[in-house]
């Protein structure tokens, strides 16, 4: 794998020079100015948390799993999918979805396996967070709804999913908008040993590869999430009844053991499936991303994340990437909802 893909790769970010920066963006000739917020949409005036609800979910079986949802906007609109990370939910998009769905969209937003009502289907099933098999619920939860191509947004674990559907199956993705660029990532690449102060950032990742690890998240698991929102938004002064309604998102019975696997599995440290291995060797290999795709950061982002001209090479359709001012931290769209809607329309009409 090559120097650049290895520091693009999953989780394992880093910062690069001010004199590559320049390079980067002067050779891709595809980052919008970091002061910019290009839109032309005009959205609804709404502040952030103004909606609390999307009223009463579906449940579909869908590949290994029955899924949870929301869904709002016309049947017969263009579909867009939302994808939230951990540790947040669906709430996410509480106030993004409604948006859409008063531009004529039909919005779905799944809890991912591991969160809220979502549900294995057998016993059996492993209960495997590794990314390339989230990606593999997406498109099963699509088949099941009948829907073959939609435009794909999210953040954190969301973003990453988003990026492997459209890297492994663009026919599937009309367009893109992922928060933190590209996320795509590979077991060699997480084995990577990065400085001191990058290795530091990702201080949960070591703690839940012990069993102490394991054992003290799944017994503070609420107190855990609060603390990761606070260090990855600090200038979000989010209320408890906002983080309450996510956080009973955790009390899925296999919330623990997805998280603590898909953690453990980017160190080497927790095997996989086999019938992954040959999607995990695509995407190891870093593969670009052709759909059309704007990629988004808040200008007070408490998580470690790529510089934008990192990752900028990796979009090879039209891409743009979007800087949001204004204290805007990790989970993006329950920050600034407008914003978020607003790169999700200009994206699905490029």
């Amino acid at each position: 794998m090559n120097p650049t893909s290895e520091e693009i790769n999953g989780h394992r970010r880093r910062f690069v020079g001010a004199a590559a920066i320049t390079a980067a963006a002067v050779q891709f000739g595809m980052l919008a100015s970091a002061d910019a917020q290009p839109s032309e949409t005009n959205l609804p005036a709404i502040k952030p948390g103004a909606n609390t609800s999307f009223g009463p979910l579906k449940q579909i079986d869908a590949g290994l799993l029955s899924i949870s949802y929301a869904e709002v906007g016309p049947v017969n609109g263009p579909t867009v999918v939302l994808l939230h990370g951990w540790p947040y939910d669906i709430h996410s998009f509480v106030d993004v979805a409604p948006l859409l769905a008063s531009a004529g969209y039909r919005v779905l937003v799944p809890y991912v396996r591991g969160y809220g009502a979502t549900r294995f289907l057998s016993d059996d099933t492993m209960r495997n967070g590794q990314p390339s098999v989230m990606a593999v619920d997406l498109i099963a939860f699509m088949d099941a709804l009948k829907i073959e191509k939609a435009t794909l947004a999210g953040f954190d674990w969301g973003a990453r999913t988003a990026d492997i559907v459209a890297a492994l199956w663009p026919e599937r993705c009309k367009a893109l908008v992922a928060v933190s660029g590209y996320l795509i990532g590979s077991q060699p690449a997480g084995k990577m040993a990065l400085p001191p102060k990058d290795e530091l950032q990702w201080w949960y990742q070591f703690y839940f590869a012990t069993e102490r690890g394991r054992v003290g998240y799944d017994k503070f698991r609420g107190d855990f999430a609060k603390l990761i929102w606070q260090i990855a938004s600090p200038k979000w002064n989010f209320d408890d009844a906002t983080f309450a309604r996510s956080a009973a998102a955790f009390d899925n019975p296999d919330h623990v053991t997805i998280v603590i696997h898909n953690y453990r599995w980017r160190l080497g440290l927790a095997e996989g499936e086999p019938k992954y291995d040959e999607l995990e060797k695509r995407l190891a290999a870093a593969p670009l991303i052709t759909v059309p795709t704007i990629t988004m950061e808040g200008d007070a982002n408490g998580a470690p994340h790529p510089e934008p001209s990192v990752y900028a090479k990796m979009f090879s359709g039209k891409y743009e990437h979007r800087f949001v001012k204004g204290g805007i931290g990790h989970n993006l769209p329950q920050e600034a909802p407008g914003a978020f809607a607003a790169a999700v329309i200009d994206v699905a009409g490029a």
